[in-house]
C-alpha cells in the first residue's frame, strides 16, 4: 500500500529515503560505484533536556577563570618571545618587515669602523669642546630671567641705567652665568657619554636650585647684618643630604652614577703645582662661592684627564695595529713615520 503513502503521507520516519526498499547488496553496490555519494537524511529525534547543573560546577567556575587567565598571559608572553626582533629605528615594533632589518647596522657603528686614526682623535677633542659649549648653553637656560632683565633694561630702562649701560643687570647676569657653570661642572653635567638625557636634565635643575639657595642665604645674611644680629650658620651647598638626594634622582633617571664613579677612580690626582694654583684662584672669590669653584675645578681636571686617557688608548691601539702590519710585512710609509714620531715622543714624556 505504498501508493497511499504518496497521497496521504506516511508516519514512518524513513519515508524520505528513496533507497529504503532496495536490496542491501544492490544498495551497497550503488553506493560504491556511483560518482555521487548519497547520504541518507538524519532521523528527526527530539532533543533531550540538558541535565541540571550541579552546585559543584558553579563552585569550580572561579578556579577555571583564574586558570584561563594564567593560560592567556602565558600565551601572550610566548607570542611576544616568538615575535622577530627589530631595532628601535623601525616604525613597526610588532615584528613586521623583520627580514629586512636582519642585516641592518646603525650608521654610527659603520662610520666608527671606517674612521681613520686622525678622525678618531678629532672626535675625542671635539667631544671635549662640545661638552664645554653645552655647559655654557645650560647655564644660559638657567639664567634666562637675568638675561631678560638685562634686555628690558637696554630697551626701556631708566636714564641712569642706560647711561651706565645697565651695569647692575649685567653684573647679575655674569654672576649667574659663572655660578651656574661652576655648579654644572661640580655636579657632573655631561660627564658620562651615552647617559640618559634625563639624568643631565635633573643635574641642570639641581644646579639652578643650588644657585637660588645660595642667593637666599646671602640675602638672609645681609638682613642679619643690617639688623645687628649674628649671621646664621648655613649648611654647605654640597652637604650629604643634598648629595644623596641628587644621587637618588640621577640613579632613578638613568642609573649611570656607578659608571661615573668607576671612571673617576682611574683618574690621577692633581699635582701639587695645580693644587697651589687652585688655592690662589679660590682666595680671590667670596667664601660662599669657594666650595662650588673647588668642585668645578676638580671636575674639569677629571674631564681633561679622561680625555688624555682616551687619546693614550687610541695611540696604544694604533701602535698595536702598526706592529701587526709590520709582522705581516705590510708596513706602510706612514707607519714608519708614526713609529719614528712615537720614539721621539717617548723620551720627552719620560
Amino acid at each position: 500500500m505504498g501508493w497511499f503513502d504518496g497521497w496521504f503521507g506516511s508516519s514512518d520516519t524513513s519515508g524520505s529515503d528513496p533507497l529504503r526498499r532496495l536490496d542491501p547488496k544492490l544498495r551497497e553496490f550503488l553506493e560504491r560505484e556511483s560518482p555521487v555519494k548519497y547520504n541518507a537524511p538524519p532521523t528527526q529525534t527530539t532533543p533531550s533536556p540538558p541535565p541540571p547543573e550541579e552546585p559543584r560546577q558553579a563552585q569550580k567556575q572561579p578556579s577555571s577563570t583564574a586558570t584561563n587567565t594564567v593560560t592567556t598571559t602565558t600565551a601572550e608572553q610566548q607570542q611576544q618571545e616568538q615575535q622577530p626582533h627589530v631595532p628601535p629605528e623601525s616604525l613597526y615594533q610588532d615584528g613586521r618587515y623583520a627580514h629586512l632589518w636582519k642585516t641592518y647596522r646603525p650608521l654610527a657603528a659603520i662610520e666608527a669602523e671606517t674612521k681613520s686614526d686622525n678622525e678618531k682623535l678629532t672626535d675625542v677633542l671635539e667631544a671635549f669642546k662640545e661638552r664645554k659649549g653645552l655647559i655654557g648653553r645650560a647655564a644660559l637656560e638657567n639664567c634666562a630671567e637675568e638675561q631678560v632683565e638685562w634686555s628690558q633694561c637696554m630697551r626701556g630702562g631708566s636714564l641712569r641705567a642706560r647711561m651706565t649701560m645697565c651695569r647692575d643687570e649685567v653684573h647679575r647676569f655674569e654672576r649667574c652665568y659663572n655660578a651656574q657653570s661652576r655648579l654644572l661642572k661640580a655636579l657632573g653635567y655631561l660627564s658620562v657619554r651615552g647617559r640618559n638625557p634625563d639624568v643631565d636634565e635633573d643635574i641642570q635643575m639641581r644646579a639652578d636650585e643650588l644657585y637660588h639657595r645660595m642667593l637666599a642665604q646671602e640675602q638672609e645674611a645681609e638682613k642679619a647684618r643690617a639688623e645687628g644680629r649674628e649671621v646664621p650658620a648655613f649648611k654647605p651647598l654640597f652637604d650629604d643630604s643634598g648629595a644623596s638626594a641628587a644621587g637618588a634622582g640621577v640613579g632613578a633617571a638613568g642609573g649611570a652614577t656607578a659608571e661615573g664613579a668607576a671612571s673617576a677612580t682611574n683618574v690621577p690626582e692633581p699635582s701639587a703645582a695645580i693644587v697651589a694654583s687652585w688655592k690662589d684662584k679660590l682666595e680671590k672669590l667670596p667664601p660662599e662661592e669657594r666650595e662650588a669653584e673647588e668642585k668645578a675645578l676638580r671636575a674639569e681636571h677629571r674631564a681633561k684627564a679622561e680625555m688624555a686617557m682616551q687619546i693614550q688608548q687610541l695611540w696604544a691601539e694604533q701602535a698595536k695595529e702598526r706592529e701587526a702590519r709590520k709582522a705581516e710585512g705590510k708596513e706602510t710609509i706612514m707607519d714608519k713615520f708614526a713609529s719614528l714620531a712615537a720614539s721621539w715622543r717617548g723620551p720627552k714624556s719620560a
